[in-house]
C-alpha cells in the first residue's frame, strides 16, 4: 500500500473517519465500561464502526485502542492485556479497511503528568512503545498520537513510535480559545509551539483534533501552516461544542454544516479531513463530498 505521505505528495486531500465514542455509546457501552475491552468482548460491534466509516468514503480509520495504554488499563484492571486488546483493536480495523485503505492507530493521554511527577519519562515511553509496537502487529499502517496537551508527553509518544515500529506518525494537540482570544492547550501550548517541536521530535503529519468544530478549526491550522509550510496538517473536530439536553450531551453541528467549512479549511492547509467526537458516518460522507466537489 502507498504510504499516507506519499498519497500527500500527489496534492491529494485525504478523509479521515469521526467519532469512536459516540458510536460506541450508540452500542451500548455504559459508562464506567473500558472501550478497549469490546475490541475482544464487542469484535462485531466494533468492526460495523470501522466498517460504517470506510463505507462512508473515509481514505483511513481509526482504531478502538485511544486508551489503551497501560496507564488507563490498570483503572480497570487490564494493564497485563495491554498488548493482545491493542493488536485487536489494530486488527479489527485492518479488516475494515482492506488493502487500500490506511488504519491510523489511535494513542490517547496517559493521564500521567511528568511535571507533578506522577511518572518517568522511561515509564511513559516504555507504555507508548508497547501500545505502538502492539498496533503495527495488529495491521496499523501510523500511529495517531491524539488529544494531547504537553509536549513533554507528546514528543515521549512520538520517539516512542519512531524507535520501535515503521509506523507513520501523526501527532494532534487540542486547542481551546483563550480569554486573549488565542487558541492554546490546557498546558499552554500554541499551535506554533505544536508544529515546531512535535516536527522536530519526529512526526510525519501534525494538526488538531477536539476542540469546538471546523470554524475554529481554520484559525488554528492557519497558524500551524504559517509556523510550517510544508507539513501535511490533519484536522479531526467535534460536531460543536456539546449542549446538555436533559441529562445528554448533544453535539449540534450536522453534516451539512460541517461540510460547509471544507473549502475554507483546504484552503486554510488541511491536507486529511476527519472528525472528533460527536461525528458519525454521515457527517463523514458529507465532509467526503464536499472535498471532492471542491477537487
Amino acid at each position: 500500500m502507498v504510504r499516507i505521505l506519499e498519497q500527500l505528495k500527489q496534492n491529494k486531500i485525504l478523509i479521515s473517519d469521526g467519532a469512536w465514542g459516540t458510536l460506541l455509546q450508540g452500542k451500548g457501552l455504559k459508562p464506567g465500561e473500558c472501550p478497549e475491552l469490546w475490541c475482544v468482548t464487542h469484535r462485531a460491534e466494533v468492526l460495523d464502526i470501522a466498517r460504517s466509516y470506510i463505507a462512508a468514503g473515509a481514505d483511513m480509520v481509526k482504531t478502538n485502542s485511544f486508551g489503551g495504554n497501560r496507564f488507563k488499563l490498570e483503572f480497570y484492571g487490564l494493564a497485563p492485556r495491554a498488548a493482545e486488546l491493542n493488536t485487536a483493536a489494530a486488527a479489527i480495523s485492518r479488516e475494515a479497511a482492506g488493502p487500500d485503505r490506511h488504519v491510523i492507530a489511535s494513542l490517547g493521554p496517559t493521564g500521567k503528568l511528568l511535571l507533578m511527577g506522577d511518572v518517568t519519562e522511561q515509564e511513559l515511553s516504555d507504555a507508548f512503545a508497547k501500545q505502538a509496537v502492539a498496533l503495527e502487529q495488529g495491521g496499523a499502517d501510523a500511529a495517531l498520537i491524539e488529544s494531547m496537551s504537553a509536549l513533554d508527553e507528546t514528543c515521549l509518544a512520538i520517539r516512542a513510535v519512531r524507535q520501535n515500529t515503521r509506523l507513520e506518525v501523526i501527532s494532534t494537540l487540542t486547542f481551546e480559545k483563550n480569554t486573549r482570544g488565542e487558541y492554546r492547550t490546557m498546558m499552554g501550548v500554541s499551535p506554533a509551539d505544536m508544529a515546531k517541536t512535535c516536527l522536530a521530535a519526529g512526526a510525519d503529519i501534525i494538526g488538531a483534533n477536539c476542540g469546538h468544530g471546523f470554524r475554529q478549526m481554520i484559525d488554528v491550522v492557519k497558524e500551524i501552516r504559517k509556523t510550517a509550510p510544508l507539513a501535511p496538517i490533519l484536522v479531526h473536530a467535534n460536531a460543536g461544542l456539546p449542549v446538555n439536553r436533559n441529562g445528554v450531551d448533544v453535539f449540534p453541528d450536522t453534516p451539512a454544516m460541517m461540510a460547509e467549512f471544507v473549502p475554507a479549511l483546504i484552503e486554510a492547509g488541511a491536507n486529511i479531513i476527519g472528525g472528533c467526537c460527536g461525528t458519525t458516518p454521515a457527517h463523514i460522507a458529507a465532509i467526503a463530498r464536499a472535498t471532492r466537489s471542491n477537487a
